[in-house]
Formats: structure tokens, C-alpha cells, sequence
């Protein structure tokens, strides 16, 4: 890998001339008449009566699937002139537009799944059969049996189309909150606004001080836009659950278990094995705090490095780091991560005017992806870069496969994501200098536990309460702040002096509208990739190839079966998650007896 290496990503061998481009305007242009076609051409389609009917549905298949690779490779390239600077108002406008060709995709789509729905048992039967067909098998049957339990095509279309402006169009005003938010720092003598992604990488710094201070401000910068939060995740959640019941869905789980495959049993045993090891990580927080020198953590405290690291990171240490140890599971992973380097699919630089987070976004079109996140040289951005290469390597094992085959859900998405990141933050603990080094590396690893296993269960909670409540009315920025509390204190076992009541404001998961609760995916994907790390340990490099198999298979399964193919595993049964909340006790036991001495 040629050093050094550029931390900002290339998006003009994508579209030149950023939000201005004129080549992306006349791409914009051209999907839209293809999409409007697609729309006019299953306004005159009906139901196939016979086998030979079914011939006719062909092209109409082909122009979806290529009509959602065109979208997909559209948005993903307005998502990260977006994240780049949020000040881009061009790229604003551009998002509307990418959501409202969007919308007319998915009413087309909801027209097709209601023509397949209409089709007679036997010939649906026979279709499936055709060679050209059976590989959709799995997705098609999926989108007949989902229409059935949705409104007539014409009110889903009409719900989609209201959608634009109002459902995403309360999440991307979201995105102008955040924009707006400015937390003041004092730096040197001099105070200077960090933007809220700068302000949260302070959140982690190793004095706490620094940490203290940041997070007063943080929490102040919060509180001052409450209403507009509130007001929004309100809107938000009231368009979903009316949405819900006019389709006479009583769960508001329904659908994001759906869209992740898994039944209700699978995520309930799940939380029940989680619950199980809590004990387990109560004990390591208030070993942390020991070693903080204080009673009881505070918020602020639980990402607070321990140990002494070897001091800041740079990018292409990062890099030469992660190339080496995904080498040494799987030479294609390797491969993969070295080219996403060398061809700057990465924007990495520490800057104002970054949104905050990390994401990595596909270009199925292009057959690349790119990964968005800021580097400040921690040891928790060299796992989080190893994630996002996660994320790319998976749709790279996928890019061969039919459109409809790549649209797997977040719960598995994180598998791969999470797995590559164990794989380096594993490395770097086995192969850290000294002991306080160690340490250090031992206790950022076990930091991710806690949130997949507290924070995010946390997120989990809340919400769940908050769509019960927003059933009855409008929620009060007050009492959202309340459930949020009371959610964290149950999550975290009481283990923590303060909470973050304005969590449910800073966050951004609760305002995205791609997928509705978008926090237990996350542990799922944790969970899951830990049982295959587990597996993966056991069987050592022969494993690659059927991880890559695996990873093949996400778009086209349920978890469950999924499981039972690749590991040969029940996910409904807690076999499977107790060895994966295994992994996660030994660190802390190891963490543990390291720190035994402390009084």
C-alpha cells in the first residue's frame, strides 16, 4: 500500500462537479423518465392468468431491479455530498429530489407486489420454478406475502408520495437541527465551537476535565434545541403509527422485525441471554470507576479510555494495521480494504462542517462503496474504520448477485461490520506493547459491549415506551427526557451516577426513516457476528470461505435460516447467544484480574 494515504474520499470519479454536477443532474433526469415508465407500465399490467402470461413480467422485473440500482448508487452519492458539508444547500435540494423519484420507486414497487399477490397459486407456483426466476424465489415470495398485509396499491402509492414531504421530510429537517447545533469549548485560553461530531469524539478524551466540560456543554446545546427535537420525532412517530394503523398493525414491531428478517422469539432470547451477563458488566463499570477515582460513573465517564495507550494513531497506521490483520483471516478481506485506501472511498479528515457519526454507503453501479466517518487518532476510530470496511466488504461479496438479492437488512449488515472490527480490536490487544497498553485496548474493546448490551438496549427501551405514549398524543421534550432516564438507569442496572435525559435529541438513529427502530439491529449484529467470531476461532482460515458464503446468502434468507444453514444453529434457543456473551465475559474477566490490585 502506497503511503502516504489521503484521508478524503473521491467523489468525482463518481459524478463530477460535487452538488453542481451536471452529469448527476442529467443521471437524475433519465432514472426519473425510466421510473415513470416503470410506474405507466404496471398501471397496464395485470395478474398473469398462465405460466406463459408470466413471460411479459420479465422486463418489467429487469427494470425494477435496474431502476433500484440506479437509486441506490443516486442517494448513496447525495448522502455523502451531504455528510461532507452539512452547510451544502445544493445537496439539500438534491436529497428531495433523490426522495421523490424514491417514493415513485417504491409505489411502483407496492403496484408490482400487489400484481404478484393477485396471481393464482399454481402459476405463482410455476414462475418460481423458471430458471430465470428461482433465485428471486426467496424476495419475491417475500414481497407477496408483505402486499397482502399492506393498504390497496393506490392508498400505499398515495402514503409514499405524502411521505416525501412530510414522514423524510421531518427526518432530513433533523439533519438542519444538527447543523445548526454549536458547542462551545475552551481551548488554550480561547473558546471555540466544535460541531456536534468534533464535540463528540471530546466525549471519549482521557482527561476529565476535558470530558466534564464537554459534556455540560453538550448537554446544554441539546436542551436548547428540545422543541425542535421533540416537535420532529413527535411528527416522525405519528405518521408511522397512523401508517400502522390503517393497515391494522397492532405491534409497532411488526415492521422492523420484518424488515430484519427475525421473529419476535429470536430478539426476545436475545435480550434474555443480554440481561443474563449484565451482572457481569455491572462489575466491570464499577471496577472503572475505581480506576476513575470515583464512586460511581458519571455519563461522561463510560467511554473514558483506562490504561495508557501508545498515544495518537495516525491514518495510515490505522490503515497498514487493518490491511494486516484482516490478512490474516482472509486474504479477500485484505485485498478489499487495501484497494478502498488506495482509491479513496474513505473520507476520514478531522474538519468543521462534517455531520457527525459514521456510515458506509454503497454504489452498486459502480460496483464501489464509500465510508464516511472523522479520524482523530483513537483507538476507537481504528474500529470503527475497520466497521465501516465491514459494511463495503459485504456488499463487494454481494455485487455479482441480482439486485433484489443485495437489499439485506441492518440487523445482518452489522454482522459483517462488527465481526471485522473484532478481528483488529482482538489483534490489537494480543499484540499490545505492554501491559498498560493492553489495558487500554482490552477496556475500548469492552466499551462496545456495554453500548451494544446497555446503550443500545437503552435506545430500545425508549422507544418502545415513547410509540406507546405517542399512541395517546403528542409527547412533551420533558417527558421524553424522563422515559430516556428511566430507560438508561434500567438498561445500565443503576450502575451510573448521571445520565443523558437529552440522548433522545442528540442521537440521530431515532430520526432516520430508511428503518424504523434502528437500535436493536445493531445488537443483534453484535451478537450475531460474536457466535461466528466464536465459530471462526474454532476452525481458524478454512472459515473465510464459508463467512464469504454467508455473507452471500443475507438477502435471500431469513436469520433464522440463515443460521441454520451456515452454522447449523437455532437463534430461537440461547445456545447460540450465551456462547456469543461468552466472548464478552472473558474480556471482562480478563479486564478483571488485570486490575485486581486496585483497592
Amino acid at each position: 500500500m502506497k503511503m502516504p494515504l489521503h484521508p478524503v474520499w473521491d467523489l468525482e470519479s463518481i459524478f463530477s462537479g460535487g452538488s453542481s454536477s451536471e452529469a448527476f443532474a442529467a443521471y437524475l433526469s433519465e432514472l426519473e423518465t425510466d421510473v415513470r415508465k416503470l410506474q405507466e407500465t404496471l398501471n397496464q399490467t395485470v395478474a398473469p392468468a398462465t405460466l406463459e402470461d408470466t413471460e411479459a413480467f420479465d422486463p418489467i422485473l429487469e427494470l425494477l431491479q435496474n431502476c433500484y440500482v440506479r437509486i441506490s448508487e443516486g442517494s448513496a452519492f447525495v448522502s455523502c455530498l451531504s455528510a461532507q458539508n452539512q452547510q451544502d444547500k445544493k445537496a439539500t435540494q438534491l436529497q428531495g429530489t433523490v426522495s421523490s423519484i424514491a417514493a415513485m420507486l417504491s409505489s411502483s414497487k407496492s403496484k408490482f407486489d400487489n400484481t404478484l399477490s393477485q396471481m393464482p397459486e399454481d402459476v405463482w407456483a410455476e414462475w418460481l420454478e423458471r430458471p430465470e426466476i428461482q433465485p428471486l424465489s426467496f424476495v419475491l415470495n417475500e414481497s407477496r406475502t408483505q402486499a397482502k398485509e399492506k393498504l390497496s396499491p393506490e392508498l400505499e402509492g398515495l402514503a409514499l408520495d405524502l411521505a416525501v414531504d412530510g414522514y423524510h421530510g421531518w427526518g432530513k429537517f433533523y439533519n438542519t437541527i444538527v447543523s445548526k447545533v454549536n458547542i462551545p469549548f475552551e481551548q488554550d485560553g480561547e473558546t471555540v465551537m466544535l460541531s456536534a461530531g468534533q464535540a463528540a469524539n471530546k466525549l471519549s478524551d482521557s482527561d476529565r476535565a476535558v470530558r466534564e466540560q464537554v459534556y455540560a456543554s453538550w448537554e446544554q446545546a441539546w436542551t436548547d434545541v428540545e422543541d425542535f427535537c421533540a416537535d420532529t420525532l413527535n411528527h416522525l412517530a405519528g405518521f408511522r403509527l397512523k401508517l400502522y394503523e390503517k393497515r391494522r398493525w397492532h405491534d409497532i414491531l411488526k415492521e422492523p422485525l420484518s424488515i430484519n428478517r427475525m421473529s419476535r422469539q429470536t430478539l426476545d432470547t436475545m435480550w434474555e441471554v443480554i440481561n443474563g451477563a449484565k451482572p457481569v458488566l455491572v462489575q466491570y463499570l464499577e471496577r472503572k470507576a475505581q480506576l476513575l477515582g470515583v464512586d460511581k460513573l458519571s455519563w461522561s465517564d463510560v467511554e473514558a479510555p483506562v490504561g495508557k495507550s501508545v498515544g495518537k494513531v495516525t491514518y495510515d497506521e490505522a490503515a497498514q494495521t487493518i490491511v494486516e490483520q484482516f490478512a490474516k483471516f482472509s486474504p479477500k478481506l485484505s485485498s478489499f480494504a487495501e484497494m478502498a485506501f488506495e482509491k479513496r472511498w474513505i473520507e476520514a479528515e478531522d474538519r468543521p462542517g462534517k455531520r457527525p457519526g459514521g456510515f458506509c454507503t454503497s454504489l452498486p453501479l459502480s460496483k464501489a462503496t464509500r465510508i464516511f466517518m472523522t479520524f482523530s487518532g483513537t483507538a476507537s476510530n481504528v474500529s470503527t474504520l475497520a466497521h465501516e470496511l465491514g459494511h463495503g466488504y459485504h456488499q463487494h461479496i454481494m455485487e455479482e448477485l441480482p439486485a433484489l438479492n443485495q437489499r439485506y437488512a441492518m440487523n445482518v449488515a452489522e454482522t459483517a461490520s462488527t465481526f471485522a472490527e473484532m478481528i483488529v480490536a482482538d489483534a490489537l490487544v494480543q499484540t499490545a506493547s505492554d501491559e498498560q497498553e493492553k489495558l487500554a485496548l482490552l477496556e475500548d474493546k469492552i466499551q462496545r459491549s456495554v453500548a451494544f448490551f446497555m446503550n443500545i438496549h437503552a435506545r430500545f427501551l425508549f422507544e418502545n415506551r415513547f410509540y406507546e405514549q405517542r399512541k395517546k398524543g403528542l409527547v412533551s421534550a420533558d417527558e421524553l427526557s424522563r422515559l430516556m432516564v428511566e430507560a438508561q438507569e434500567e438498561a445500565y442496572c443503576g450502575v451510573l451516577a448521571s445520565t443523558h435525559p437529552h440522548f433522545w435529541a442528540s442521537k440521530l438513529h431515532f430520526y432516520l426513516t430508511g428503518v424504523p427502530f434502528y437500535n436493536f439491529p445493531y445488537t443483534f449484529g453484535y451478537m450475531f457476528s460474536a457466535g461466528i467470531y466464536a465459530r471462526a476461532q474454532q476452525e481458524g482460515t478454512a472459515f473465510a470461505g464459508k463467512y464469504d458464503d454467508l455473507l452471500r446468502d443475507t438477502g435471500r434468507m431469513t436469520v433464522e435460516e440463515l443460521a441454520q444453514k451456515h452454522l447449523g444453529t437455532d437463534l430461537t434457543q440461547p445456545d447460540f447467544w450465551q456462547n456469543a456473551a461468552n466472548l464478552v465475559i472473558a474480556d471482562i474477566e480478563q479486564f478483571l484480574e488485570m486490575t485486581s490490585d486496585i483497592k
